[in-house]
């Protein structure tokens, strides 16, 4: 399988470094100036700065790069009819964007798939999602240093916390447009389930958290579920989930799989 990556940040490096045998890595979209950082970060990749330069129609367009890069490259690769991964699923919060890509997907014929990223358990509320009277809520906690850039800034004096303190309670949809860099999780957990609007997301800055810990909550129909995760960064860089890179690998060895779960 021939990949392409949209940025060429910590996750993509990781996935270029680590592809499964079958796949390569063999090229990258980046922004105006950046080809030289690309291949620094990825190795021997053609760089460019749209789909439609790409040397080959890749087999698989898998986006790194954040909101931004999907909304600049993911409609036009889906109706170029190139499948594509993207880890930015808080994007999806945008109801304009969602429509594009939407679009884009029945003109082009290709799929949109979202990683599973730095959170699990989805497969389960997919299918509590498919009963009646499901409620979703999802916690995020994190140190303080890991909301550093964020609205929670304007909320909580980050750096004088002494106890665990929410500095956002609302729906996933305003949580993944106010936190544009932090609630990926939250998108995804939304959209396995009861949907953006109905899926309750709090945020919360914990001195005492060791890393970064996802728990999702559900009841409705078909019962009750708790789940609970505490990630761990990508080695060298603390702003990335290693979990989310290494999802994206396990959906690139899904694709090259005839056995499928």
């Amino acid at each position: 399988m021939d990949i392409a990556l949209i940025g060429h940040g910590a996750i993509a490096a990781h996935v270029a470094a680590h592809c499964p045998e079958g796949a390569r890595v063999g090229a990258v979209i980046c922004r105006p100036g950046r080809a030289a950082a690309a291949r620094a970060a990825l190795g021997d990749v053609s760089a460019m700065e749209a789909v439609a330069d790409l040397p080959t129609r890749p087999g698989l367009l898998i986006d790194c790069a954040g909101h931004e890069g999907l909304r600049a490259h993911g409609p036009a690769a889906l109706q170029s009819g190139i499948d594509l991964l993207t880890v930015s699923v808080g994007a999806l919060a945008d109801p304009e964007l969602e429509a594009d890509l939407a679009r884009a997907v029945a003109e082009g014929g290709a799929t949109l798939t979202l990683a599973s990223g730095a959170i699990g358990a989805l497969d389960a509320l997919r299918a509590a999602a498919r009963g009646a009277d499901l409620e979703v809520t999802y916690r995020g906690r994190k140190p303080p240093a890991g909301w550093h850039g964020s609205r929670a800034e304007e909320v909580l004096d980050l750096d004088a916390l002494t106890g665990a303190e929410v500095h956002f309670s609302g729906t996933a949809r305003e949580a993944a447009r106010l936190y544009p860099k932090n609630a990926n999780v939250a998108a995804a957990v939304a959209l396995a389930g009861a949907g953006f609007d109905a899926t309750r997301a709090v945020l919360i800055a914990d001195p005492e958290a060791g890393g970064n810990l996802h728990e999702i909550s559900a009841r409705g129909s078909f019962g009750r579920f708790e789940f609970r995760i505490e990630g761990r960064a990508l080695p060298g860089n603390p702003r990335s989930s290693a979990l989310t890179a290494l999802s994206v690998l396990a959906e690139i060895r899904r694709r090259l799989s005839g056995i499928r779960i």
